[in-house]
Parts: C-alpha cells; structure tokens; sequence
C-alpha cells in the first residue's frame, strides 16, 4: 500500500511551517502513520547541506552551487526518508519539496526552467506531490513575519534577500498552481490560522479517503464525516 506526499509551499513568512505540524497533529489524532520533514534537511547530511545554504557566514553563493546543494539534499532525503515512508504506506508531510526551487532557483535566481526539472526529477527518482498546499502572502507581509520570528539581525541568508528576489519567487509558486490546478491547492497565508488549518486538515481527509487508505480519522473531530 503506497502511502501519500504532501507538501506545504510559500515564500519565507507564509505559515507553512506551522501549517505543517499543525496537519501532522491532525492526521496523527486520527491514527494516520505520519512522517514529518523538511527541506532542505530531513536526514543528517541533509541537515548539514541546509546549515551551508542558510548560514549567512556562508557568504554569497553562486546560482548554479546553490541549486546543485539543494538537489544533493532533496536526493539523500528522498532516499533515505521521503521514499521509505511512502512505500510503507505512511502519509509524508514535508515542508518544502521541489516546487521552492522551482520558484527560489527559477523565479528568484533566473536559472532556467528545463534545467531544474530535470535535476528535480533526478534526485527525486520521479517522485511527485500528491497534493501541494501553497500558502499566499503579499512579500511585505512575509518579510515582517520573518522579522517578528527571529528579527532582522537574525535571518538567514536566504531570508536576507531583497523584496524583489521574493516578489520573483511568489510570482514564479503562483504560476506553478495555475499550471498544475489539480494538485495545488492555493490558500490566503494572511487569513485566520485556524480558518487555513481546516481547508488543509479536511482536504488531506478527502484525498486519504478518496485513494481508500485504511485510515477512518479515528477520534479527530475535524475530520469530517
């Protein structure tokens, strides 16, 4: 029994984060196996990888070793992680996944498409989100977010890129959901958590039960019946 990859997606301050564990309690209330992950990192030496790409220490890094960090990353999470679960019929919930380099290494650094889909498609081994759960805000808005988490002197280097950077990136993630309506589910990061948190809760219920995986949602009262 194949179990189910969903992905949380959104630019730096979105609430996909808190959306993500927020999801994994829900599932895991209604006795559904849960993994839950993140990228860049999931596994040991993909967290070391994500301490390099995110460390401002790092220093600038070009386009082309930022992506090939990233994709080394993803393939170790995949095959050590990601793939495994799936196989044993767990629902894997991971933040990030390969649409945030569509959008960061594509819309925000210029690299071109084909390139990125081939090198996800290879670290990945082809592996695909069932459902994607992209959550929109306006730049200004993800920016003080970020701010409030961990203040200015505190971002990453990623986080410290300029609001143009992250303008290309939410444009590029909005151009992906319109490109592939079926699997993403576009959401208002900016509305009422709770409100964000039940369209995804009672969307992943809809999709467990529509693929027949043997989870009733148990004694989980936002699963609806």
């Amino acid at each position: 029994m194949r179990g189910l990859l969903l992905t949380l997606e959104g630019i730096e301050g979105s609430g996909k984060s808190t959306q993500a564990a927020t999801l994994a309690d829900a599932l895991r209330d209604g006795g559904v196996p849960v993994v839950l992950t993140r990228e860049p990192g999931g596994v040991p030496l993909a967290e070391t990888i994500r301490g390099l790409l995110l460390s401002p220490d790092s220093g600038p890094i070009q386009p082309l070793t930022e992506l090939l960090l990233f994709v080394a990353a993803r393939a170790e999470h995949v095959a050590a992680k990601i793939r495994p679960a799936i196989e044993a019929g767990q629902i894997v919930i991971c933040d990030r996944f390969t649409d945030a380099t569509l959008a960061y290494q594509g819309g925000g650094r210029s690299v071109p498409d084909d390139l990125l889909r081939r090198l996800n498609s290879l670290s990945t081994g082809e592996l695909k989100p069932d459902r994607t759960y992209l959550l929109d805000v306006p730049v200004s808005l993800g920016v003080e977010r970020a701010d409030k988490r961990s203040g200015a002197a505190g971002r990453d280097r990623i986080e410290r890129a300029s609001a143009e950077f992250f303008e290309a990136v939410r444009r590029r993630y909005l151009e992906l959901a319109r490109l592939e309506p079926g699997r993403f589910l576009l959401l208002r990061g900016n509305d009422p958590i709770d409100d964000v948190a039940r369209l995804i809760i009672d969307d992943a219920w809809s999709l467990i039960r529509s693929r027949a995986l043997p989870f009733d949602g148990g004694p989980n009262p936002r699963n609806p019946k």
